[in-house]
């Protein structure tokens, strides 16, 4: 295993990806494998290593960090590989015999990148309490402090990465989300983080499809075609750069525009996938990356690397081969038959002093690394001195052989300081940093691709989350409007939405809300119930007052009935009159004329009792109808009671003026009225002591209006009105039936009959129709019976006698009066 080692009093391991991929050498021979091969030199780390090199060489210089202790390094490739990394850390971690030429064992180790990789290494030197600082292994599962008790990381978890993009994908109002996520812990953990965060957020993820670099073609173009099909504009790439960059080829490759990008921390700022080329399809693309820092005295050591310093360091003539163009060769090295660049003169710098590779103004990882080191440096000095650097300068209390690497875990737990560029390094209880993301941009500027800032994002696991981002400074793929990305639009006002099974909750119908119901918000999930007193309005995006229904003066039908009714009181009224002037004549002394002027005021009252019934109901009113009604009625049926009571006794006495006539004269008549009409009074009193009728407002009979009627208050009080006016009124009915062969030229007992059966037919067939009756018009029913029980009664009774009296007033005569009971 090619490493890098400088000797030192304290050692510290390093484990970095510096080649992307391991190979196997197939041999010719039965096709067995030879071994491994490990290709693609990664610029980008084996910067990383320099700036290890560079801050151990820091540190080593600084008189307060660890004074006359000497820092010291063993570097190894992981190949990108979690076996090639747990065997660099395991030679690390193992203390070597006395006598072996390995260097010693480390009490730290800073690496590794990947988060699959991590996750073997923590495992498997957890048991140990070796302490292990991440630069690159973001998965929230490593913050697990039962599983992973010795990890520490100086990248935030992906838990915050998972909030930063959720909070980006709301900010823009994207619902409609794809997801690609590499086949390892590192996707699926990525995954599952942002997943739960979109959820919180409403967001639907269209589709999500597992990727890794070891898959086959048809795989690749099988995830190219779910892109193509998808309706989803906005796809979340979770993958590392080795896995995504075969896919990217083919999206390039079949020219497919139009997809907003979001990228997670590890490829939206790598060199190699940062091309012209790749911008055709990716420019725009929006991710997370942690803060850039500069450091300034990096680029001189960057730029003094050279493969003729120290000819057999690791790593340097891949480096310079890259950067140059040429294989540096050493005297005597053989160069063999497959060399593919031409052999150096060893007179060649660099090409291009100002690559990408020696701008030291916008590190992020590597300023990881460097964090890394220093939050080592620091729990070893509080370790080696007992107390944090800045103390009085005292002799060390630990002998540096007895550092065990559990206690350099403890101390890493205590480590909280602010460095030379202003930053607070210190580690929470499950070993992660504080969360301060810079939001990147693609954007093409002079043909090259450049990692623009347009915002920032922090975040704390007890705290909210802080995005500002710049609308303006974004460049985006679609153009210069934000893309949209949803299943299905938002649902107009007046709509709800509609879940279509089997599909996300983004994806929905839009349905109209039921009647009584609105919505006045596009995108409602649910339609709002109007109150009692109001209905929605057409487009169900309103409440709007229902309409307020009751018999008015101002209709058709109460104005008809209101004439009916004046002109029922002003009949009585008038015959009242006649029976008043014409009081001394045989028709009407035959009549009782006390009691027929008693019933014709009667009568009156109950003609205008009708104009309490209509118009608005208000508390006197609903108490005045019932009760009015009921005593008038009363009254009414006493006053004919009382004449019944006259007649039958009058004409069915043996000897006529004598004993029977006296029992049942003026004065009695009086008590029969009074007596009969109190006990409807009582009733009436009772009623409205103990339950009076009062206004209210009926919805049964339509949604859309409110009718507003008298409620009688007692159920049973209404009808016991009712049921005494007909008792009284089948007792003169059965009365009067008794004298129904009276003498025909007057025969007052036929009137009456005919009069109460009237009445009792109306008040029946009232009863039916009062209550099946909607609305007002269980009013003009009641309004209706009335008119025409009284109607009744005036014409059955009055109506013969007044056309004696006027018509024919030669009949108004004693004889004729007589005429039958004389023969």
């Amino acid at each position: 295993m090619p490493s890098l080692f400088k000797h030192g009093d304290i050692m510290i391991g390093g484990i970095f990806p510096i080649f992307e991929k391991e190979i196997s050498s197939i041999s010719t021979f039965k096709s067995k494998p030879l071994g491994v091969k490990c290709v693609g030199f990664d610029l980008r780390a084996y910067r990383w290593i320099q700036v290890m090199m560079f801050a151990i060489e820091e540190i080593n210089k600084d008189s307060a960090l660890l004074p006359n202790i000497s820092l010291g390094y063993g570097i190894f490739d992981s190949c990108a590989s979690p076996t090639n990394s747990l065997r660099a850390a395991l030679t690390l971690a193992s203390r070597p015999e006395e006598t072996s030429p390995c260097p010693p064992a480390i009490p730290a180790l800073i690496g590794v990148a990947g988060s699959t990789q991590s996750l073997a290494l923590a495992r498997a030197l957890g048991p140990f309490k070796v302490p292990m600082v991440s630069y690159f292994s973001t998965c929230a599962c490593l913050s697990d402090r039962a599983k992973y008790p010795s990890f520490f990381r100086t990248i935030p978890s992906d838990y915050f990465q998972a909030k930063a993009l959720a909070a980006l994908v709301e900010r823009f109002g994207w619902q409609w989300i794809g997801v690609i996520h590499s086949d390892n812990e590192y996707g699926y953990n990525g995954y599952k983080a942002f997943a739960k965060e979109l959820k919180k957020h409403g967001v639907c993820i269209g589709f999500a499809r597992t990727l890794l670099y070891t898959y086959t073609m048809d795989k690749i173009l099988n995830i190219v075609e779910t892109v193509k099909q998808s309706t989803v504009k906005v796809i979340l790439a979770f993958v590392s750069v080795v896995d995504f960059y075969p896919l990217m080829q083919e999206v390039v490759k079949q020219n497919i525009t139009g997809i907003q990008w979001i990228a997670s921390e590890v490829w939206i700022t790598a060199i190699q996938l940062s091309t012209p080329e790749m911008y055709q399809a990716f420019g725009g693309a929006l991710g997370f990356v942690v803060q850039k820092i500069a450091i300034p005295k990096l680029k001189q050591f960057l730029t003094n690397i050279s493969p003729y310093t120290d000819p057999s360091a690791a790593f340097v003539k891949d480096f310079w081969e890259v950067m140059v163009g040429c294989r540096p060769v050493s005297s005597g090295e053989h160069t063999g038959t497959e060399t593919i660049h031409e052999v150096c003169t060893g007179n060649e710098t660099f090409v291009n002093p100002q690559d990408v590779f020696f701008d030291v103004t916008q590190l992020r990882v590597s300023y990881n690394v460097y964090k890394a080191v220093y939050a080592i440096a620091h729990a070893l000095h509080q370790l080696v001195f007992c107390q944090p650097v800045g103390g009085k300068i005292m002799k060390p209390c630990l002998n540096l052989s007895d550092i065990q690497p559990k206690e350099v875990t403890d101390n890493l737990h205590k480590v909280n300081f602010r460095n030379q560029f202003g930053d607070d390094v210190f580690f929470d209880a499950n070993g992660d940093p504080p969360a301060s993301y810079d939001i990147i941009n693609w954007q093409l500027r002079d043909g090259q691709v450049q990692h623009v800032t347009v915002g920032h994002f922090t975040s704390t696991v007890n705290a909210d989350y802080k995005l500002s981002i710049k609308d303006k400074d974004i460049e985006w793929r679609t153009g210069k409007t934000i893309p949209t990305s949803i299943c299905s639009a938002d649902c107009p006002v007046g709509t709800r939405k509609a879940r279509i099974k089997g599909k996300p909750t983004c994806c929905f119908d839009c349905i109209l809300c039921a009647d009584g119901t609105i919505a006045n918000s596009t995108g409602a999930t649910d339609c709002t119930p109007c109150p009692r007193e109001f209905w929605s309005n057409e487009r169900k995006d309103e409440c709007i007052p229902k309409t307020i229904e009751f018999l008015t003066y101002a209709e058709p039908m109460g104005i008809a009935l209101s004439v009916v009714s004046l002109l029922g009181a002003s009949l009585s009224l008038v015959t009242m009159i006649v029976f008043i002037c014409y009081r001394e004549t045989p028709v009407i002394k035959a009549s009782n004329s006390e009691l027929s002027c008693l019933l014709l005021f009667s009568l009156f009252l109950c003609f205008l009792c009708p104009l309490t019934f209509i118009g608005r109901p208000t508390v006197w009113t609903c108490m005045l109808r019932h009760t009015a009604f009921g005593v008038t009625f009363a009254l009414c049926i006493s006053c004919v009671l009382g004449k019944t009571i006259v007649v039958v006794t009058a004409f069915r006495a043996t000897i006529p003026g004598k004993k029977t006539a006296e029992k049942f004269g003026p004065a009695q008549q009086r008590i029969i009225v009074c007596a009969c009409t109190l006990i409807q009074i009582v009733i009436c009193v009772l009623w409205l002591k103990l339950n009076s009728p009062f206004p209210d407002m009926v919805f049964r009979y339509s949604n859309k209006k409110i009718v507003l009627e008298c409620n009688t208050g007692s159920e049973a009080a209404f009808y016991a009105v009712l049921g005494y006016i007909g008792i009284l009124a089948v007792l003169c009915l059965a009365l009067a039936f008794l004298a129904r062969k009276l003498p025909d030229n007057f025969n007052e007992a036929k009137f009456i009959t005919f009069s109460m059966l009237i009445f009792c037919a109306v008040w029946i067939t009232f009863i039916p129709a009062y209550v099946s009756s909607p609305g007002k018009f269980t009013v003009a029913v009641e309004i209706f019976a009335i008119l025409s029980s009284a109607f009744g009664l005036l014409i059955s009774i009055f109506a013969p006698k007044c056309y004696i009296i006027l018509i024919k007033p030669e009949k108004n005569t004693k004889r004729h009066v007589m005429g039958k009971i004389k023969k």
